[in-house]
């Protein structure tokens, strides 16, 4: 098959799978979530630093799972898929909400996740440092997840502060433009399908654990295709696959993610945007990666090599923009607008021209 014909067919199945993981994460997955964080009661920026976060960043972590299951050489793909979307998700997420809104922060939640992020991206540089994963170090990554949790109502307790909303929230619908509606029967395929397979949780609340089992099962499935159709890209190309996963998969799977966040923002709610950015990345980064790493190690019986050449850098942007960022709320007392957000957006794309230029 011709590298035009691969390239052709791998990014169809790129934008199939990233619309089918954003229809069942979102009508389905987070939905069954926000079921749970109502009967549990939790705040707003909790569920949004925990369930909101596992239910958007679910994507990410079956990625790393499937790149690590099709093989130890392609680790790559998955930490990249990973750093790239925490990177997003800073720069692109949190960049975009103070554009569409000026608000004031609270500080209590924003200082507890950017220290626990800040603390979680210094694990990831300490790990692949050396170019290897060992046990220890996945499961140490993977118990300081605990910590976060732990730490979440304790911080409360010590730094009461008033919570901003009162449920989760769900993500927006994507609508199609009108001189796209030849796409319309692709879309209505794959909605037709999860009718079919999934329980409607507006009729039906009571079988949330079946719509989130169901859901588990429908991601695993995508986030294997995202994988094939990564390497397969990534090979056509003649690129790396971690450039692949700083790139492409980590804005395909952190669309929903932006769309929910700019609609809370919308809504006045920024601290849930911030909160659930922030919360994605110390979960993807600690269980996408370090729970990942541990069920392969224990699987392989041996540490995990990772091409870190393309990571490195990307690592080092990680930990320089969240550094940044809480500068700058600190420095504005935590007040973020448009003129903040524009710096981010414009690091991101700068970021990314930077890495499609050094894998050329």
């Amino acid at each position: 098959m011709s590298p035009a014909i691969v390239i052709l067919v791998s990014v169809a199945a790129l934008l199939v799978s990233f619309y089918a993981l954003h229809r069942v994460t979102d009508q389905y997955f987070v939905e069954s979530l926000d079921l749970l964080a109502k009967k549990m009661k939790l705040p707003s920026d909790i569920a949004g630093a925990t369930l909101m976060a596992i239910g958007s960043s679910a994507p990410e972590l079956l990625t790393s799972l499937m790149a690590l299951v099709k093989g130890t050489q392609h680790a790559g793909l998955g930490v990249g898929t990973i750093v790239g979307s925490a990177l997003f998700n800073i720069l692109v997420i949190v960049g975009a909400s103070a554009c569409v809104r000026r608000a004031t922060l609270t500080w209590q939640p924003v200082v507890r996740d950017l220290l626990f992020y800040i603390l979680t991206v210094l694990i990831l540089f300490a790990i692949l440092r050396d170019g290897q994963v060992t046990l220890v170090e996945a499961a140490g990554a993977s118990a300081f997840y605990l910590v976060y949790l732990i730490a979440l109502p304790l911080w409360r307790r010590v730094l009461p502060y008033k919570d901003s909303a009162e449920d989760l929230e769900q993500e927006p619908e994507i609508e199609i433009p009108s001189r796209f509606k030849q796409l319309e029967i692709i879309v209505w395929s794959i909605n037709g399908l999860f009718t079919v397979m999934m329980p409607n949780l507006e009729k039906k609340p009571h079988r949330y654990l079946e719509a989130f089992a169901l859901s588990i099962a429908a991601i695993a499935v995508l986030s294997w295709v995202l994988v094939e159709a990564g390497v397969a890209l990534s090979t056509a190309l003649g690129v790396p696959g971690a450039v692949i996963g700083l790139t492409v998969l980590a804005v395909g799977t952190s669309v929903p993610d932006l769309l929910a966040s700019v609609m809370v923002a919308k809504q006045g709610r920024s601290d849930m945007a911030v909160s659930n950015a922030v919360g994605s990345n110390i979960f993807d980064i600690l269980i996408g990666l370090g729970l990942v790493w541990v069920a392969v190690i224990l699987v392989e019986g041996g540490p995990i090599l990772v091409d870190t050449t393309e990571l490195e850098s990307s690592v080092v942007l990680l930990l320089t923009t969240v550094a940044g960022l809480a500068a700058l709320l600190l420095a504005r007392r935590w007040r973020i607008a448009w003129p903040a957000g524009t710096v981010l957006l414009l690091t991101y794309f700068a970021y990314v021209g930077y890495i499609v230029s050094i894998s050329l």
